[in-house]
């Protein structure tokens, strides 16, 4: 059972309170679990997807080891990142927007 990692960004507070129920808080916003197995992870994603759905703000980022995925992460997203993630000949790489850039990046 690989650890599982999600990270919130201007979500509504029940996402807080619902990760925090089945995860441990390691910084705002900042969720982990040693031990998550698959079937836990999906039913986590699930609400989290549907709960994203129905108040569509803010993001959400889960990340949990995958051998079969590229770099051995998994990875999965709701809402609009402010990164976007490429994979490039199986290694993750992490591209911003060009309508999202400054005059100074």
């Amino acid at each position: 059972m690989p650890l599982v990692m999600i990270v919130t960004r201007d979500v509504a507070d029940r996402f807080r309170g619902y990760l925090g129920s089945l995860m441990l808080e390691v910084a705002p916003t900042v969720y982990i679990s040693p031990r998550m197995n698959q079937g836990v992870r999906s039913r986590t994603w699930s609400v989290l997807t549907d709960w994203h759905t129905a108040e569509p703000t803010g993001s959400v980022v889960m990340v949990w080891r995958d051998v079969n995925a590229t770099g051995g992460v998994g990875i999965a997203t709701l809402g609009t990142p402010t990164r976007e993630l490429v994979d490039v000949d199986g290694l993750w790489l992490v591209r911003k927007s060009l309508k999202d850039r400054s005059l100074t990046d």
